[in-house]
C-alpha cells in the first residue's frame, strides 16, 4: 500500500475543521457559563440545589447536595468561573490549531478526547441510553480522526 505525503494545507483536512467547530462550541458554552456565574453570583446556584433537595425529599442536613450547598460562596463561584474560563481558552487554542491543521493541536485533541473515554463507558454502564452512547461515539470518532491525522504525518 503506497502512502502519499502528508498535505499540510488546512483545506485538505475537513475532519479537523469539524472537530475545531465542536471545540469552539464547547469553549463558547464554557464562556457563557463562566459569565453567568460571575453576573448572577452564587444565589441562583444555591436556589437550584435547594430545589433539588426539596424535589427529591432529601435530608437537608446530610448528604452530598447539602454539603455542596454549604461550599457555594462568592469565592467558590469565582474559582469555578476561572476554571471554566481556563477550559474555554484551552479549547479555543485547540480549535485554532485544528483549523490550521497543526500537529500539536491533533495531539492535544486526541489526548483530551481520549481522557473522557473511560468516563463515557462508565456513564453508559450507569445510565444506558441514546445520550450516553452518542457522547461515546462522538468522542471515539474525534479520537479516530485525530489519531489518523497524527499517523499520516509520520514520514
Amino acid at each position: 500500500m503506497s502512502q502519499t505525503a502528508y498535505n499540510p494545507d488546512p483545506k485538505r483536512h475537513p475532519g479537523l475543521h469539524v472537530i475545531a467547530l465542536l471545540e469552539t462550541g464547547k469553549a463558547v458554552l464554557a464562556l457563557l457559563a463562566a459569565t453567568g456565574l460571575e453576573l448572577l453570583g452564587p444565589q441562583p446556584l444555591r436556589d437550584g440545589i435547594s430545589a433539588l433537595i426539596r424535589r427529591f425529599s432529601l435530608d437537608p442536613d446530610h448528604g452530598a447536595l447539602p454539603s455542596l450547598l454549604t461550599m457555594i460562596s462568592p469565592d467558590a463561584v469565582h474559582l469555578a468561573a476561572a476554571a471554566m474560563l481556563a477550559y474555554a481558552v484551552l479549547h479555543l487554542v485547540e480549535a485554532w490549531g485544528l483549523w490550521r491543521a497543526k500537529a500539536w493541536a491533533s495531539w492535544l485533541g486526541c489526548v483530551s478526547a481520549g481522557i473522557y473515554l473511560p468516563f463515557d463507558v462508565y456513564a453508559i454502564a450507569r445510565h444506558p441510553g441514546w445520550a450516553s452512547w452518542t457522547v461515546l461515539v462522538i468522542n471515539l470518532l474525534v479520537v479516530y480522526v485525530l489519531a489518523r491525522d497524527i499517523l499520516k504525518r509520520k514520514p
